[in-house]
């Protein structure tokens, strides 16, 4: 199943930004190929909780660190969709599996829910893409924005609470006391509430930032949550699991800790064999922010220096110098190029009281 999900997807891949979701003719013949193998297919042998699981946030997450990798930033936007309708309903329904076991098989229930997760992604059909433009944009996002402020609010208020821990110990007590599914509840809220409202924000502009930022979030999380759902089994039941989690959820949530971000980087995009694609994204963000925030002339100078450097690195490689001879030298000559700018700033400014002369280093400085 994992590979038929992931073949066709890649397949129909070039379908993603021109169908967003609208060909109703795509949905149509999908349902019509995927009931027959819901109700006649056993589904003890090819549907269980794995392959629910596998589609349903394991592929995900691939795609989205894939999406967050690529210099195309159209995908972000797209995956996040997902995340706002088959991540969270896939974390806020995992209790049925605790609640009716092996009678699910009977329900065609794990049948139903990974048609369904696929169904939201498929580049043919994309659902979610078809969900968020026909409900979440005009119904859901006009009344997210005043929620999202209040939220904000509350997260600053328990941060300086976490500031002085003190006023929190009473909290944690209780928490303690409460049944494990009570606080299983409790975590996944922590780490879906806010963040939906925030991707669903997010979605509405134009901004990619944002959407990254979240998409980010999402990959990260999903591996948490996958984490907790197979450890609680046999560590639900000692204290401060879940209080582990939550603490955690937080850390990669709140930007001033940065936590989805680093986790990505260092474990992630590795994992996934991606870091090349990486950082041609990064050096490609460096390019855009240079354009906006620079005036051209300054640009011109620092693109100039940029590639000089690469240059000069590339051919050391050649005469066969190691990466810590390359890396040395590189750093002498920007130290050194550093102060030339430097000095030639000053010189020019003396040089403005006489001659009113500025050269290219003072445009650059």
């Amino acid at each position: 199943v994992l590979i038929l999900a992931i073949a066709g997807y890649h397949i129909f891949e070039h379908d993603l930004i021109t169908n967003r979701g609208e060909h109703w003719k795509a949905h149509i013949l999908y349902w019509i190929v995927a009931l027959p193998i819901i109700v006649f297919v056993p589904g003890s042998f090819v549907f269980t909780n794995l392959t629910e699981t596998t589609i349903g946030v394991v592929v995900p997450i691939y795609e989205s660190v894939r999406a967050v990798c690529t210099p195309d930033e159209e995908d972000d936007k797209l995956w996040l969709q997902y995340w706002m309708i088959g991540g969270i309903v896939f974390m806020l329904t995992t209790w049925v599996d605790d609640i009716l076991g092996k009678t699910l098989s009977n329900l065609y229930w794990y049948q139903t829910t990974t048609f369904f997760f696929y169904w939201l992604y498929f580049p043919k059909t994309q659902g979610a893409a078809l969900l968020y433009n026909r409900i979440t944009q005009p119904f859901i996002a006009p009344l997210v924005a005043p929620v999202q402020n209040r939220l904000n609010h509350y997260i600053d208020y328990m941060y300086s609470l976490l500031v002085n821990a003190v006023h929190l110990w009473f909290l944690w007590i209780i928490f303690l006391f409460l049944p494990s599914g009570l606080k299983r509840m409790v975590a996944i809220a922590v780490g879906t509430v806010y963040p939906l409202v925030s991707s669903i924000a997010a979605a509405t502009t134009e901004q990619i930032d944002d959407d990254t930022y979240w998409l980010t979030y999402w990959s990260v999380y999903g591996c948490l949550f996958l984490i907790m759902d197979v450890l609680e089994t046999w560590l639900g039941w000692v204290p401060g699991f879940y209080t582990v989690i939550i603490f955690t959820t937080v850390y990669l949530m709140l930007p001033m800790f940065q936590g989805a971000e680093k986790l990505f980087r260092k474990v992630l995009v590795p994992l996934a064999g991606l870091q090349e694609l990486l950082m041609l994204r990064d050096a490609i963000n460096v390019k855009k922010e240079m354009l906006q925030t620079l005036p051209p002339h300054r640009a011109a100078s620092v693109k100039r220096a940029i590639a000089k450097f690469y240059a000069a690195d590339e051919k050391e490689g050649h005469e066969g110098l190691n990466r810590g001879e390359s890396a040395l030298r590189l750093k002498n000559e920007m130290m050194s190029g550093w102060s030339g700018l430097r000095m030639g700033s000053v010189s020019s400014g003396n040089n403005n009281g006489k001659n009113g002369v500025v050269n290219e280093a003072t445009s650059l400085v």
